[in-house]
């Protein structure tokens, strides 16, 4: 029996602004594009375009295999595709009659698969997104094969923004208005504003400026502690799942709703620390010192400016007990979030770099020029990066408005920072967190994620 695949995606301009989706249907065998579907679809948000382009795809599929078709769905919308799944409730009322006519088509089909993939996965569909949002924008109707229509008038951005103030990395879409970039050409409607020649858009991704130049580094990336490692290029691989409220500001304007407030913790010390040795899922316990530093981060966050409202920790013994020494001083209870458990270095683990670097020289070099290279037997810091995302969405979803305190380790903790920062992965090579350090990240619901503390170890000194 015949698999399809729908890719789809969806752009706002300004979130609300001009708006625009796509989608496109594939043969799961042999990846051959079977059908497309995109439109401008005037002024509305981010979600409202995602959806629109599933219920685009869903019918596209209707319309090529009939009633019954196999289906996997794929898109890059945590929000759409955990809510289509069934594990996240829809709280948005304007997105409830957009999912109820995406189900009343999935009922018609036979839908095996609902998966998140990362923006850089879905680039066909975010292509007919822009593609879709620049003809309109020149007053004209994208059509497949690249040919377009005139329209009676062109959408204009609101609030006085331009296609060129949305421009992001590689091409994506999910575009904002006042040009917040996103990590690996993140979608959402970027676009150049290059002219285009009359009745005609090009069936290609629209180039949004030079990617960032690999740059020299050092890096602390191991839960061990500062462990020089040699410079080298890598790829840029986040990926940033979406929520409900599109993080689209500057951090410029005052925020106007009250934030999520994710305060990290990186645990105390450990031997294996102590050592600078590779310490992933290695389930070592806190030193004395450790206890100590612990004990003086708990003493900080129980008194004012913090009023924490949730605790949240990995499950490894080194941060449950640092967890629970901040829950004694605050009359908390903890809560285990086995994602944001550290990395896992495999073989490596209980290693020095150098150790490392003398047995495994290829694969450590290998290592620090990609992250989606792991460990052998071990997992890559893409890998890695997916988990700790899911891990944020999870936390801002239940604790809309709250504070809570995740403490965890290096490498979640730098890809919470590198994520909100909207940076590409080689920024982890660029952080420094020190042992019991507190950074600090606010989440509006109409606006951005703006990082307000980073690695301050005030309370231990």
């Amino acid at each position: 029996m015949t698999t399809y695949v729908i890719e789809a995606d969806g752009g706002s301009r300004g979130n609300p602004g001009p708006a625009g989706y796509g989608a496109v249907v594939k043969d799961a065998s042999d990846g051959q594009v079977l059908a497309e579907a995109a439109e401008a679809i005037g002024v509305t948000t981010n979600n409202v375009a995602e959806y629109r382009g599933l219920i685009a795809g869903l019918r596209a599929t209707l319309d090529l295999a009939g009633e019954g078709a196999q289906v996997a769905v794929r898109m890059d919308s945590k929000l759409v595709i955990e809510q289509m799944a069934g594990r996240w409730k829809i709280k948005n009322e304007g997105l409830r009659p957009l999912a109820a006519e995406a189900g009343s088509l999935v009922r018609r089909l036979r839908v095996t698969e609902w998966t998140w993939i990362p923006r850089e996965r879905n680039k066909h569909a975010d292509r007919l997104a822009n593609e879709a949002m620049d003809a309109a924008a020149q007053g004209l109707t994208w059509t497949a094969g690249g040919s377009s229509k005139e329209t009676a008038a062109p959408v204009r951005p609101v609030g006085g923004a331009t296609a060129q103030d949305s421009a992001r990395p590689e091409g994506s879409a999910r575009g904002v208005a006042d040009g917040s970039a996103r990590p690996e050409g993140s979608s959402r409607g970027a676009a150049d504003g290059s002219a285009r020649p009359e009745g005609r858009v090009r069936g290609a991704a629209v180039a949004t400026g030079p990617a960032a130049p690999s740059v020299p580094r050092q890096t602390d990336l191991l839960d061990a502690g500062e462990l020089s490692a040699p410079t080298a290029s890598v790829a840029t691989a986040q990926q940033t799942a979406q929520r409900t409220g599109e993080r689209t500001g500057t951090g410029w304007a005052p925020p106007t709703r009250v934030a999520t407030s994710l305060l990290l913790l990186r645990h105390g010390e450990t031997e294996l620390s102590v050592q600078r040795r590779f310490s992933g899922h290695g389930d070592a316990e806190l030193t004395a010192n450790g206890l100590a530093q612990a004990s003086a981060a708990a003493a900080r966050l129980a008194r004012e400016p913090y009023r924490l409202d949730v605790i949240v920790t990995s499950p490894l013994t080194r941060a449950r007990q640092t967890a629970e020494a901040v829950a004694q001083q605050t009359g908390l209870d903890v809560e285990v979030c086995d994602d944001l458990r550290e990395a896992d270095f495999g073989a490596w683990e209980g290693h020095t770099f150098t150790e490392v670097q003398r047995r495994w020289p290829d694969e450590l070099a290998a290592w620090l020029s990609d992250p989606a290279v792991a460990p052998p037997g071990g997992e890559s810091f893409a890998q890695a990066s997916r988990r700790v995302q899911a891990a944020r969405e999870h936390l801002i979803e239940r604790y809309e408005g709250r504070t809570v305190l995740a403490v965890s380790h290096v490498t979640p903790i730098k890809l919470l920072l590198q994520d909100a920062l909207t940076a590409p992965l080689q920024a982890l090579y660029r952080m420094h967190l020190d042992l019991a350090c507190l950074s600090l990240i606010e989440y509006y619901a109409d606006g951005p994620a703006v990082v307000k503390t980073f690695n301050d170890t005030a309370h231990l000194r």
